[in-house]
């Protein structure tokens, strides 16, 4: 088929890198091939709605428009994890319920002559992308995006590189702290259900306690592992905690009930251990939640060149026709895999991970392990 006109939209949590990908795709669409390329609105909301943030809104990409866009963070298209089309949020007989709407994004879709469309997402946005495949939009390429690094099928997705680096840095700060204080500090990364940042940044930052979502916890190894310290003349830990750790036998730490048309936050993981380790240890506790800071600011040169990578070759496969592929990192290739593929299942942290091997040869502790030395006296509250 001839290719004119092609989309590119940006879905889910921002990540540092996106504008990178943008960047590429619209270069190597323009230059390479001579087509037109729109940005579109916060994911499918610009197309659930082509006067959505009129007239802002839907915008042609040209090279002048991106060309600066390499080392900004952020998006230039925004983004939403509340547009999935298949149950957007929307109101029936006045009561806000989720909502199938693709009907009305397809008929969008022909309606601006677009005739492919880049998908840029995590695990979420790449299973929208493969209901829209088998719902009538066959014509999508989807572009790995996640600082979670939990998408299946790619060795990595840009933004984790970057999210690890500022939460290494943030451990890094901490400690100067922590050390000067005698105090124990929990530091709370993103990750969701991966603990790929919790546990990149602990080793890399030295923490003395990993807390993963893979690997359900039990204080008490935690808290030995601190008495430990003290009684040896350390009196200061780093505990890192991923926002999706959980106790043995319990749940990871939600706000609330989910809204209508979006995702279960998760909240309050540190200071629940906080919590449950102030009943073991008489120490002072102290917890800091990185939250947005690990999606915001410049990327690293990894994620810009690899951000660049995954948008040239999106854009090479749409001029081949490999339609329903995603781009993919396999070692230093950039390779494509069936969209369904990459979603098939997500990638997790095993606990037999070479790295969770490495940090146990290191001392560090997962919460999982009954290693508490009786002869260490108990700094239990009296």
């Amino acid at each position: 088929m001839k290719i004119e006109r092609i989309g590119i939209m940006t879905g889910g949590g921002d990540c540092p890198g996106l504008n990178s990908v943008i960047r590429a795709v619209v270069r190597t669409a323009t230059r390479v091939y001579g087509w037109k390329v729109l940005g579109i609105e916060d994911a499918f909301n610009g197309l659930i709605d082509l006067n959505y943030r009129s007239p802002r809104g839907n915008t042609w990409l040209t090279e002048d428009s991106v060309e600066d866009l390499i080392s900004r963070g952020g998006t230039c298209i925004g983004t939403s994890n509340r547009s999935d089309p298949f149950r957007f949020a929307a109101k029936k007989d006045g009561v806000l319920q989720e909502t199938d709407v693709f009907e009305r994004v397809l008929e969008n879709y022909k309606k601006l002559n677009l005739d492919a469309l880049v998908s840029v997402g995590g695990d979420g946005s790449m299973g929208i992308a493969a209901k829209a495949i088998e719902r009538g939009m066959p014509n999508i390429i989807g572009v790995p995006k996640t600082i979670d690094n939990d998408l299946g099928s790619t060795d990595a997705t840009f933004g984790f590189d970057t999210a690890v680096n500022i939460a290494t840095d943030a451990i890094d700060r901490l400690r100067d702290t922590a050390e000067s204080h005698d105090r124990v500090m929990l530091v709370e990364v993103m990750g969701r259900n991966a603990g790929w940042i919790a546990l990149h940044a602990g080793l890399a930052g030295g923490a003395h306690c990993i807390l993963l979502p893979e690997i359900p916890y039990n204080l008490e190894p935690v808290a030995a592992q601190i008495r430990r310290r003290r009684v040896t003349g350390r009196p200061y830990s780093i505990v890192v905690v991923a926002e999706g750790a959980r106790p043995v036998a319990g749940t990871e730490s939600v706000l609330e009930q989910r809204d209508i048309g979006a995702m279960a936050r998760l909240f309050g993981a540190a200071a629940r251990v906080a919590e449950g380790l102030h009943d073991l240890i008489k120490l002072e506790l102290r917890y800091t939640v990185l939250g947005h800071l690990q999606r915001g600011g410049s990327p690293t040169s990894f994620d810009r060149i690899l951000g660049s990578r995954y948008g040239e070759q999106a854009v090479h496969l749409i001029a081949r026709g490999e339609f329903g592929k995603m781009v993919a990192l396999r070692g230093d290739q950039i390779v494509a895999v069936p969209i369904a593929e990459a979603v098939a299942a997500p990638k997790l942290v095993t606990p037999d991970h070479p790295l969770v091997q490495t940090a146990r040869a290191l001392g560090v502790i997962f919460g999982d392990e009954a290693d508490v030395r009786a002869d260490i006296p108990s700094m239990a509250p009296r």
